[in-house]
């Protein structure tokens, strides 16, 4: 018979692993479907028109430092938001690529643009203003146009 202390200890460990189990297929699914990219190649694809490169900020933030280039810039809390993406497309095959300010709404709308259907779907995490993944589209000297456009 298990002690008190084994059991909670067994049950312990047990879920930690139905908890790493989940977060390790959650995250190994998402890594699946979207793709991740650097600034200055979101920034060349998006001049040759090989991505729709869109700045999912908010239009303060727009002001605040100016659209990247060759971005398109579409409120992420808009209603219109997913059809706005769609309407921006040239085609359905052309990828999506997402920027925020640092790589925090990049991340999570990857998911909810793969969920609407859209793919491939592209995820640039250092943003406009730097993140962990590295300094960002600002930090890069990457061009970017006044808002409002």
């Amino acid at each position: 018979m298990l002690s008190r202390r084994s059991f909670l200890t067994l049950g312990g460990a047990a879920a930690l692993g139905i908890a790493g189990y989940t977060a390790a297929s959650f995250w190994g699914a998402r890594a699946k479907e979207a793709l991740v990219m650097a600034p200055d190649e979101a920034h060349r694809a998006a001049a040759r028109g090989e991505i729709l490169l869109v700045d999912i900020r908010r239009p303060d933030e727009w002001s605040d430092t100016g659209i990247g280039e060759f971005a398109v810039p579409l409120d992420l809390r808009s209603d219109g938001f997913i059809a706005g993406i769609l309407a921006a497309q040239e085609n359905k095959a052309q990828p999506v690529a997402v920027i925020c300010a640092r790589g925090v709404r990049s991340a999570r709308t990857t998911l909810r643009l793969v969920e609407a259907g859209i793919s491939p779907v592209i995820d640039v995490p250092e943003g406009m203003l730097g993140s962990r993944a590295g300094p960002g589209w600002l930090a890069r000297h990457l061009p970017t146009v006044s808002y409002p456009l």
